[in-house]
This record gives C-alpha cells, structure tokens and sequence, in this order.
C-alpha cells in the first residue's frame, strides 16, 4: 500500500522521516562503541587497560542484552496504540541518555558511581533501541507497495550503517579541532552532547508523519490484537515463525553486522593498534563504498527472493573471515615494518588494502542485512507484527550480535596470554594465530542459522497484507 498521499512523492516522505531518527538512534547508540578506546580510561580504574577495555565493551553489550525487553515492551505498544507515537517515545528516550552519558563524571571524580552510571544509561538506551528499528521497519513496509518491500526497507537498513558512519565522522571532526591531550581530558563528551540537537530536529521530523495506513485499517475494522504479547507467542503456529527468524535468519545475520562492523574496528584499534582517528577513517571508507549495496541487495530480493541472498552473505562470511582477518594482521605487521608499534601508522598503499579488507566484510553485512526487514515483516500478520518481528531481530542482534566483541575480544586475548604463559615457561605455543581464535564465535553462530534457514525458511514470505 502506498503512502496517504497515493504518490511516490509521499512514500519518501515517509522513508526520509522514518530513517533520519532511526539514524540519529542508531548514531546515539554506536557513539559509546567507537570511544571505546578512550572511555575504558575513563569510567574504569586505572592500572590494567586490558581489564579497562574488556570492561567497557561489557558495558557495551549490555546495552544490547536489553534490546529484547525494549523490543517486547515497546512492540505491544505499538501494536496497541500505533507505530508513529511509539517510536517518538524511544527517540525521546534515546536521546536523553546519550546526552547523560557524555555529562557522568570519570572514576577519578566518582568512583565506582562512574561506571554504575554509565551501564544504567546504556541498559536505557537498549530498551530505547528495542523499540525502534521494529517500529520504523513496520512502519516503511507498511505504506509501501508489497512487490517493493524489500527495496523501500532496505533504506531503513542504511540507518545503522550510517549512523556508526557519522558517529566516527564526528569523533574525526572534534578530534581533529582540538589537541589530543583536550580530547582526552574532555573532548570525547562533544559528541554525545551533540546528540541533543540532532535528536531535537528528528522529533519535529517525526511529529509531522502519519499512523501506518495498514494500521489504522486494521484497528477501524477491529483486527488489531488486544494482547499482542500473547498472540506473538503462545500461539504455536505464530511461535514457530518467531523462532525460524531468530534461529534461521537473524542470529547469524547479527553475529556478520558486528564482526563486519565493530569487531573489525576494534581489532584494528586494539589488535593492530592503528591510530585511532585513521582507524576510524579507514573504517569510514569501507562503510561508505559499501553503503550503497543495502539498496541494491533489498530490491534484488524483490525480484529473485529474500533466502539465498541472505544465506549466502552467511556462507560467505563463515568461509573468509579467517583469511581476510589473517590479511588485515599481516598487512599491519607489513606497516609497522615486520611488528606492531604501540601506535601504527598505515601508510597509504597498506590504508587502502585495509580498507578493501573492511569493505568485503561489509559487502557480507549488506547481503544479509539488506533484505531482512521485508523478509521479517512478511512472516507476521499486520495485528502482531511489531511485537512478532523486534523479538527475533533484538535476540539475534543484541545478545548474539551485541555480545560479539566482548566475546571475540576475549577469546583472542585469552589465546594471546597462552602463548605468552607458553614462551615463558619454554613450552609449544599452543595457537598458531591467536588473534584469529575471537572469530570462532561469528563463524560457529553463523554456520548454524545458514542450516538452519536452508532447511526451514521458504523462498516466498508467508504474509502478503
């Protein structure tokens, strides 16, 4: 169905509205995990940055464990009340905790407060970001028409790209207007400051949009559910789809986002310890070549089915993580002239193969990410569909998903202390490659949703309204 307007001028009306807050969400929320770095010296007691830094990416993840809860509660509000007010809610509430989080003093001032703080603020966020992709999802598909579902959400995938790419924009720009001594001490806050603003603009954008046209079909006929939560999953029938998106499609669908995205940041920053505002470039230039690939492979999907563009992006990825994680540490290693300096400099020949490297990852993320809002709310019914379609995609992106550099980061460093333990009690090493062990996880959770989804996820979607 298209838009009120009846016009494709009104449908990207609605794409432009829906997407500028999912945006500024998503931006809000990935700001913590590209300061990283530098807030595991913040909110953290000194003395072991390895602790700081496992710390910090805890307190990251917990921010996504929460997803689910925000998804369940703010999914049956909006099944209830309607799409439009519900993710005005979670852009208000999103917003105010990044900001708060930019104004919680360190640990040198407050000590253990500090970090107590900080995780509440991100518990907030997560329960904020629960609530929105599924509501801006539901809300693009249901004003477009149904042949160009996959194309008219696959804009809406862009927004989480996106915003980590203006969240590492702005962090380059404050960086770069400062000393780094002033970054450090202070500067790092700007950017969660500044989420105020654009937050503030995305509130207007939103106040002028209009309920979903399928919504308000359903609850003038009297077809929306009184217990969404209910419907979503103690019906058995309802149930088992639920569980097919979750086990068939999105839990390796986020483990690909993360270790594409982030892990690869922070491998690169902590691993190869690349200077961090080159980092952050290098990962920019991956983000933006292969941004325009969430478009393609979403109306790709329209035309030859969602599945097998979504497997194959997990096959692919099970398959070269591992070579494409062993180029990146030996170009570094190349860089920094047969070892890895305390901070490393790429030169320009070895930047622009770490950003090819970055860029064939993220080509696996739009594969899989691209089609996947229309192939969601295809499975579920128009009654339950926010509730149905935000726990599976929050399960699979914020705990298997989100949970991916803690773990990842800790395999690896576990692996690196073996050896370490080995060399100096004179013993075999026993990891040939122990900056690779973190990929085991990403590869494992991904091999088992391709066979999964190969097995039980039919090529045609099960809703048509």
């Amino acid at each position: 169905m298209l838009s009120s307007s009846g016009s494709r001028k009104g449908l990207v009306s609605v794409i432009t509205a829906s997407s500028v807050g999912t945006l500024i969400e998503w931006y809000d929320f990935y700001i913590f995990g590209s300061l990283a770095a530098v807030i595991a010296t913040k909110f953290f007691p000194a003395g072991n940055p390895t602790l700081s830094l496992l710390s910090t990416l805890a307190t990251f993840a917990a921010g996504f464990v929460v997803r689910p809860f925000g998804a369940l509660f703010f999914g049956r509000l909006g099944d209830l009340v309607g799409r439009k007010y519900t993710f005005l809610l979670t852009l208000v509430l999103m917003g105010l905790s990044t900001f708060l989080i930019g104004c919680v003093p360190d640990f040198s001032t407050i000590g253990y407060a500090a970090p107590v703080l900080v995780l509440l603020l991100r518990l907030l966020q997560g329960l904020a970001l629960g609530g929105e992709y599924g509501g801006a999802a539901t809300y693009v598909a249901e004003h477009a028409p149904v042949g160009e579902r996959g194309f008219w959400t696959a804009w809406i995938q862009t927004t989480a790209t996106v915003g980590l790419f203006l969240s590492l924009l702005v962090i380059i720009t404050v960086k770069g207007n400062m000393s780094a001594a002033s970054f450090t001490a202070w500067g790092w806050r700007i950017p969660f400051w500044l989420s105020i603003i654009m937050v503030g603009i995305s509130i207007l954008i939103r106040l002028r949009m209009q309920e979903s046209p399928l919504f308000l079909a359903a609850k003038k006929s009297g077809q929306t559910s009184s217990n969404p939560l209910r419907d979503s999953f103690t019906k058995k029938y309802n149930f088992k789809f639920v569980l097919l998106a979750l086990l068939g499609a999105t839990m390796g669908q986020g483990v690909v986002w993360y270790t594409g995205q982030f892990y690869a940041l922070s491998f690169i920053q902590n691993t190869l310890k690349v200077e961090v505002a080159q980092a952050s470039q290098l990962i920019m230039w991956a983000l933006l070549f292969a941004t325009p690939f969430f478009i393609f492979f979403g109306w790709l999907s329209d035309k030859i089915g969602r599945k097998w563009i979504m497997l194959s992006g997990m096959l692919l990825a099970v398959v070269c993580y591992r070579p494409l994680y062993t180029a990146m540490y030996e170009t570094g290693m190349t860089a920094g002239g047969g070892a890895l300096p305390a901070t490393l400099i790429l030169d320009s020949a070895n930047f622009w193969k770490m950003v090819a490297l970055v860029f064939i990852q993220v080509f696996f993320v739009t594969m899989v990410y691209g089609p996947i809002a229309a192939f969601l709310v295809e499975l579920f019914p128009t009654a339950i569909r926010y509730t149905s379609m935000s726990l599976p995609y929050h399960i699979g992106n914020g705990i298997f998903g989100g949970l991916l550099p803690a773990i990842a980061t800790y395999l690896s460093t576990k692996a690196t202390l073996a050896n370490e333990i080995a060399l100096q009690q004179q013993l075999p090493l026993p990891y040939e490659k122990p900056y690779l062990e973190g990929l085991w996880y990403p590869i494992v959770i991904a091999t088992v949703s391709f066979v999964i989804g190969a097995l039980y996820i039919r090529t045609t979607p099960q809703q048509k309204d």
